[in-house]
This record gives C-alpha cells, sequence and structure tokens, in this order.
C-alpha cells in the first residue's frame, strides 16, 4: 500500500499530466503488472501471477477505450490490434502458465513506450520552439497548430 505522501505526489502528477504523458503512465504501470505476472509464474505463485495480469489487462483495456478513431482510424486500428494481441498474450501466459510469453508483452510495450516517449518530446520541442510555455503544450492541439503532432487516445 502507497503512503500518503507517495498518493499525493502520484494524483499530483496525474493531475498535471498531458493525455501524452498520462499514457505513457499507463503503459509504465502495464510493464509493472506484466513483469509483476512473469514473475509470479515463474515463481509459481499464481496469486501475484494473475493479479499482475488482471491489472495489466485493465490497464491495456483502458488504453483501448481511451482511443479516438475519428482522428486517425488507422493508427487507431493499429493500436487496437497491439493491444489486442497483448491482452490475448496475457490471458495465453495465465491458461499455459508460461512466463516466457509475457516476454513478448513487454517488448512490445517497452517499444511502444519509447514510440510515446518520442511524441511526447516532439509535442514539447514544438511547444517550446513556437514560445509556448509547457501549460500550454499540456492544453493539446488547438485549431491554429499548424503542422503539430495530434495525440488522440
Amino acid at each position: 500500500m502507497m503512503n500518503s505522501n507517495a498518493q499525493a505526489y502520484l494524483r499530483t502528477r496525474v493531475m498535471t499530466a498531458s493525455p501524452a504523458e498520462l499514457r505513457l503512465m499507463l503503459i509504465d504501470g502495464a510493464m509493472r503488472f506484466a513483469r509483476q505476472c512473469r514473475e509470479g509464474l515463474a515463481g509459481r505463485d499464481f496469486e501475484q501471477a494473475y493479479e499482475g495480469s488482471r491489472q495489466c489487462r485493465a490497464i491495456l483495456t483502458e488504453l483501448l477505450s481511451g482511443l479516438k478513431p475519428e482522428g486517425d482510424p488507422l493508427l487507431c486500428d493499429r493500436i487496437n490490434s497491439l493491444y489486442s494481441f497483448l491482452i490475448s498474450r496475457m490471458m495465453e501466459a495465465m491458461s499455459e502458465r508460461d512466463a516466457s510469453l509475457i516476454d513478448q508483452v513487454l517488448e512490445l510495450l517497452a517499444y511502444d513506450r519509447e514510440t510515446w516517449q518520442l511524441a511526447v518530446e516532439k509535442i514539447a520541442g514544438a511547444g517550446t520552439a513556437s514560445g509556448a510555455s509547457p501549460a500550454d503544450a499540456r492544453q493539446g492541439p488547438s485549431a491554429n497548430d499548424g503542422d503539430r503532432l495530434h495525440l488522440t487516445g
């Protein structure tokens, strides 16, 4: 259980994060719980494995529910396919009790995280280059944002 200072810090971090930063936080959480599942399966602690798998799948489902296909339908379809695959892979790892299947999930999540991190940095760089403050960058794209990168979902 987190202590109150850690909870307050996390709450503040979540409340001040941009949508892209929130997505990174969710991916980090999915990776943490996937590792918990892998460790549980490897150590034959199936309660730990189940809890890690359940939490990882819940986060992946949340990431899926946040997709907005009206922004970029093709990209959303690809992300949907990725997260759906990861959810099924987590279930397969649990049913087969095979920790090695989690490695693929972790590898793909790490790649996804790296991609989003680069996007966050690009957004921050575009905001700074245009004279906008970091708080302005957190507000998301506006009608006059020209060629800025849009991250919906």
